[in-house]
């Protein structure tokens, strides 16, 4: 079958352009890259979304609802509020598998923050992202994980601004893994809340004084 004859559903494109953006930066991608990599015409995505800036836009709005989503997906694969934070947390890792593709993910965010309609779709999802914290800080209160003392609200806003920051952190600092850099701030930001003492394993003890050493 042609190309010009195989039909895509929106989803279909917008997986595609996701593979495409994952090798190609802002000022390299192409809308030819997204039609090759979904299996059709540029044509036929010009006549879909009118231009590859049009596509993006779409991409960014349907990203800017997916956070539900995504939490409701962690939250069924794992057993307590926190342990679905921390898979989150690892989840933001995706995003720098390696330095140079953190580089791209951070020139696309560029691109976002300069666009109005796309810093408003980014906006959006932050802001959804930031309550499903707050919910699972709050379902972890409920559960007796955290002190009764905890600003949830505070927490939440914090959690969100450290996971981000320990992204940054990391590639800088380019040792070990992005997901241990983000966990490790992560738990650190929660420890002073945790209801009872958390027990260390003489490995996992092990594994933080070897961080620490890579930092220092």
């Amino acid at each position: 079958m042609s190309q010009s004859r195989l039909k895509i559903t929106d989803e279909g494109v917008f997986a595609a352009a996701q593979r495409a953006m994952s090798r190609r930066g802002p000022h390299e991608l192409t809308l030819a890259d997204i039609a090759r990599e979904a299996g059709v015409t540029p044509g036929r995505l010009v006549q879909r979304f009118g231009s590859k800036h049009a596509l993006l836009r779409a991409l960014s709005e349907r990203f800017a609802g997916s956070a539900s989503a995504m939490f409701a997906r962690l939250r069924a694969a794992h057993r307590t509020p926190l342990a679905t934070l921390r898979a989150y947390a690892i989840c933001m890792a995706d995003l720098a598998p390696t330095p140079e593709s953190l580089l791209r993910n951070l020139a696309y965010l560029q691109r976002d923050l300069a666009d109005d309609v796309l810093r408003r779709h980014l906006v959006d999802n932050a802001r959804a992202t930031r309550r499903e914290i707050r919910s699972l800080l709050e379902a972890a209160l409920e559960r007796g994980e955290l002190r009764r003392t905890v600003d949830v609200a505070t927490l939440a806003r914090t959690v969100e601004t450290v996971i981000g920051g320990s992204l940054m952190s990391w590639a800088t600092y380019r040792n070990g893994k992005a997901a241990d850099w983000i966990v490790r701030d992560l738990e650190a930001v929660l420890a002073p809340w945790f209801k009872r003492p958390r027990a260390r394993s003489a490995k996992a003890g092990r594994m933080i004084r070897l961080r620490r050493s890579h930092i220092g």
